[in-house]
């Protein structure tokens, strides 16, 4: 296990000379972005349990209590469909990329919440589904075989059930098992099923009891959808277009980085207007054949320059396999920016960077730019070997030009010595539990790091971290 951790600057790899420290090449930085409006993510939290009880609310004042058997289970059955269809609702607003909400809560938070209300969502469905068959086939005397054939001959509970395969298979195609195994852009193909599914829902509430009878409640229904649907038509679809026609964003020049890994300089009008921060990322679309199917999330690999955004990538897949052979002059969409791995986190003066792989992308950023004096930043960062150190140079001029710490921690993630373990974080970063740590990875080098860092001593509260797995 090589551990080059003793020296604030660096400490050069065995065999090779020191490399001289160079201040980064003079450019025009773009002018400090204008914080961006951001929700925080308790309200949002707030917000939608209010919402809750608030169709809840709904419910109680319709429901007319009764003691026949059919009567329980059919109120049972209203009010798991109108949390369903609200539970639906929420879930397209958290991936809406509405940017008050991706800038305050954090893209890798709204996917946790996303995932963890589908399964909500289906719970209630097939509470819904159960309970309505059990109402009618007690209320008709028939059996539950028998009142689903009779249910489906209505159009309304026919669009619910095929809305529900729909939902269905957008879960099954999102667990992890599944998930796996199929590509990226058929795993977005059957999520834009829930589009269909939640139109297809909405039918079937309108012509519900819960919603039928009362013109108001209709109209109050109506708009909630009518709202999610416009904020997905704009920020999903009408935003990207218009940044592309007011930026005209193209492929200025692909770079190597290093085995498998490139830059990519993309260049158009007014970038600055963006207010792109350090730490953000955008989703990219490259308008070529192979690439322009698909918008994948990178994170800014350098502060905004000269009009100038640059992301840094590996080849982990057949897309990103493709971005090495962009040419100059490809047009570029770009939605964002996103994320809430920004400076506007930081709570303490001094701040730890730990960064794995080409997880170093938005922490190469954020090293350049987050303000400090010498001492005060620290960057980790963890990779097998030398040559998985990527923007190497670039990173020790940032640390020699602002006498800041850089240690490289190399060797095999099963190796005998941990070298992210707390006793050896707290021997590289004494006062480590002192210090916001800001943290990007591979997910399992990602988690076992959080696991560690509160073993360390610091709080959860001041780890900072954003999986874009699912963003």
């Amino acid at each position: 296990m090589t551990t080059e951790a003793s020296h604030p600057l660096h400490v050069p790899l065995p065999g090779r000379p020191a490399p001289v420290l160079r201040a980064p090449a003079p450019a025009r930085p773009a002018p400090a972005p204008v914080p961006a409006l951001r929700l925080p993510p308790e309200r949002l939290r707030t917000g939608i349990l209010a919402g809750a009880g608030a169709v809840a609310l709904l419910w109680g004042l319709q429901a007319r209590p009764s003691a026949r058997l059919d009567a329980v289970f059919a109120s049972g059955a209203h009010l798991t469909g109108l949390l369903a269809g609200y539970g639906v609702l929420v879930l397209l607003l958290l991936m809406a990329r509405v940017p008050a909400v991706e800038h305050g809560v954090g893209a890798d938070r709204l996917a946790r919440w996303h995932a963890l209300g589908g399964r909500y969502v289906l719970g209630l469905i097939g509470a819904h589904t159960l309970l309505a068959l059990c109402g009618h086939a007690v209320h008709t005397r028939t059996d539950v075989v028998t009142a689903t054939e009779d249910l489906l001959g209505y159009g309304a509970i026919a669009a619910a059930t095929a809305g529900t395969a729909l939902l269905v298979a957008v879960g099954l195609s999102s667990a992890r098992a599944v998930r796996r195994r199929i590509r990226h852009e058929t795993w977005r193909a059957v999520h834009l099923g829930a589009l269909l599914a939640a139109a297809l829902g909405f039918v079937h509430q309108l012509a519900g009891p819960d919603l039928a009878g009362s013109l108001l409640t209709r109209w109050l229904w109506s708009m909630a959808h009518g709202t999610v649907a416009v904020l997905l038509l704009w920020y999903r679809l009408v935003v990207p277009v218009r940044a592309a026609l007011r930026h005209d964003l193209r492929v200025v020049e692909v770079r190597d980085e290093g085995p498998g890994v490139v830059s990519v300089l993309v260049r158009g009008r007014g970038v600055a207007r963006l207010r792109a921060e350090p730490g953000q990322f955008f989703r990219w679309r490259f308008l070529r054949r192979g690439l322009w199917a698909t918008a994948l999330p990178f994170s800014l690999s350098a502060p905004v320059r000269d009009d100038t955004l640059r992301i840094t990538v590996k080849a982990l897949g057949d897309h990103t396999r493709r971005i090495r052979r962009l040419r100059p002059g490809v047009r570029v969409l770009a939605t964002g920016p996103f994320g809430a791995l920004t400076a506007h986190r930081r709570t303490r003066r001094k701040v730890l960077l730990l960064a794995g792989g080409v997880g170093i992308t938005p922490l190469r950023a954020l090293f350049e730019t987050l303000p400090g004096g010498p001492g005060d930043v620290t960057l980790l960062y963890r990779a097998s070997d030398a040559g998985g150190l990527v923007l190497r140079e670039e990173l020790e001029s940032i640390a020699g030009e602002r006498r800041a710490a850089l240690h490289y921690l190399l060797g095999p993630s099963d190796g005998s010595f941990d070298p992210l373990a707390p006793r050896a974080l707290r021997d590289l970063v004494p006062d480590l539990a002192a210090h916001d740590v800001y943290l990007c990875g591979p997910p399992a080098m990602a988690r076992t790091a959080t696991a560690n860092l509160i073993r360390a001593g610091v709080p959860a509260s001041r780890i900072h971290s954003e999986d874009f797995d699912h963003a």
